[in-house]
């Protein structure tokens, strides 16, 4: 029965579907002092069962990337919304909740802004990841939604600048109901994946994905800069890092997302012209950006400390990185043979199996894999070098054996055989 208010698009197939949020729907009340904070973790310990949960960031706008809102729903207690920054730690919620079930979508994207506030789960339900593992064609949260619980959902919001304040009414209908479907969400999907005989996969996929450690710095991020591949003296390289030193330290101290000051491509193409004075700089057409101007002293400061450099990066880094497998065929032909024929290995039980390929095993544990293979090829020594990988034990279940079985048909198999399989 359609309520008042509620929009349903009718089709002549499948079920109709309720789009959200309904015109006229309840004021979302933001909780942004320790007052309203504690009084709302007394509501929740009300509530009972699993907890939905979901944070918002201002990525693209802000350096930082901490919390700008917090959703959380609980059956029983309701629909909270929380303003991290005046709230300051969540320890006293942490305590009620941290034995609990925290439902949420994408939970990667999320835990350490979340443990940012002292918020550490011990137990998940990823339904981003559970969708994958179910083999649904899209694990978006709103196609996600719209296929188990035939609600439209518009995700035009996700991509704000969560910062804002006040937050705008239409932006914390959409953040509430990121949170107040997941429980229904998670409900089917624990049919789904018992139907499937995924329960276990799931239950080793969300424990990886809690105990996954942080990602180390790395040693030469400057690297990354978009077009930074394409200079090649030593003194271009110098003022490049430079400029993404002097870029990543005002970034910091006005919390400001690097790329809104000066895009990487504005700093790549001053490091390869190098520009002999500050007025040649200004004058560069492709150098653009809210700071490019307004910093133009921190730039040209930074371009005359490459240009100086007594110890330049070298023009390729070093470390265990493999190769691109587009330069296997004539780096390592043994080992391009081998990715081939295990991939295709994979590929099948992917297929039969119903999980994405990049789920059932890492690319990068396969590639290395095929790269250094054990000594003495087997089903059990490829189990090893997984397990040592940090592999799943129910990714090595499933590909050890296929993995194994490529290898050696790749040893035994001439090369242009594997070529023309591919």
């Amino acid at each position: 029965m359609t309520e008042p208010g509620e929009t349903v698009a009718t089709g002549s197939e499948g079920p109709a579907l309720l789009s959200l949020p309904l015109p006229g729907g309840p004021a979302r009340d933001v909780i942004d002092t320790r007052e309203g904070y504690l009084e709302a973790v007394q509501q929740i310990a009300a509530g009972t069962g699993p907890l939905a949960i979901d944070a918002e960031r201002a990525s693209g706008f802000k350096y930082s990337q901490r919390a700008y809102l917090i959703q959380l729903y609980r059956q029983g207690a309701g629909t909270f919304l929380f303003d991290p920054p005046p709230i300051g730690s969540f320890r006293e919620l942490a305590d009620l909740i941290s034995g609990e079930e925290w439902v949420l979508h994408a939970a990667s994207q999320d835990l350490a802004c979340l443990r940012e506030v002292d918020l550490a789960p011990t137990r998940i339900f990823d339904t981003e990841l559970a969708a994958r593992l179910l083999g649904m064609p899209r694990v978006g949260l709103g196609t996600v939604v719209e296929e188990l619980l035939a609600i439209h959902i518009a995700k035009e919001h996700s991509a704000a600048d969560w910062s804002t304040r006040p937050l705008p009414a239409a932006w914390l209908e959409y953040a509430a109901l990121d949170v107040e479907l997941l429980l229904d969400v998670r409900d089917i999907m624990v049919g789904m994946l018992e139907d499937q005989g995924k329960t276990e996969i799931a239950r080793q996929e969300f424990q990886a994905t809690l105990d996954k450690e942080s990602k180390p710095v790395a040693a030469d991020p400057w690297r990354r800069l978009s077009g930074v591949h394409s200079l090649r003296g030593a003194k271009n390289l110098a003022a490049a890092r430079e400029l993404w030193l002097a870029r990543d330290a005002l970034a910091r101290e006005t919390d400001v997302a690097p790329g809104r000051l000066v895009p990487d491509l504005s700093l790549t193409s001053a490091a390869r012209a190098l520009p002999a004075t500050k007025r040649d700089l200004a004058a560069m057409r492709d150098f653009t950006g809210r700071a490019s101007r307004s910093e133009l002293d921190r730039w040209w400061a930074a371009i005359e400390v490459g240009r100086a450099s007594v110890d330049p990066p070298q023009l390729s880094r070093t470390g265990d990185t493999l190769p691109p497998p587009r330069s296997w065929s004539e780096r390592n032909p043994e080992a391009d043979a081998r990715l081939k024929l295990a991939r295709q290995a994979l590929l099948e039980v992917s297929e039969e199996r119903r999980i994405p390929i990049e789920n059932l095993l890492t690319p990068e544990l396969l590639r290395r894999a095929a790269w250094t293979p054990p000594a003495d090829v087997t089903a059990r020594s490829i189990a090893l070098a997984l397990e040592t990988a940090g592999a799943r034990p129910w990714q090595i279940e499933l590909t050890a054996q296929p993995i194994a079985q490529a290898f050696v048909e790749a040893r035994q198999q001439p090369t242009d055989d594997v070529e023309a399989g591919s």
